[in-house]
């Protein structure tokens, strides 16, 4: 997680609105909690702080383009 502030509203909502895109089934994965990438709520109380690493899971038709979508929105710096 490369944002200053962790996962909070901003970068939260934007993972679950790139979420939402895909048909595939998406996880967060952190410090042993698990997300659904699609419920802002689930991802809100994962608690990723700055510097935690955050795994993405995706099974389905559009997995591997779902996984560098999420990726891309954890590692960006911008408070999104």
């Amino acid at each position: 997680m490369a944002n200053p502030h962790g996962i909070h509203a901003r970068p939260s909502h934007a993972l679950v609105t790139a979420a939402a895109s895909f048909k595939s089934r998406i996880e967060l994965v952190c410090g042993g909690r698990t997300a659904d990438a699609r419920s802002i709520l689930s991802v809100m109380t994962l608690g990723a702080p700055e510097g935690a690493t955050v795994e993405v899971r995706a099974a389905g038709p559009d997995a591997e383009q779902a996984v560098a979508t999420l990726l891309e929105i954890l590692r960006s710096k911008e408070p999104n």
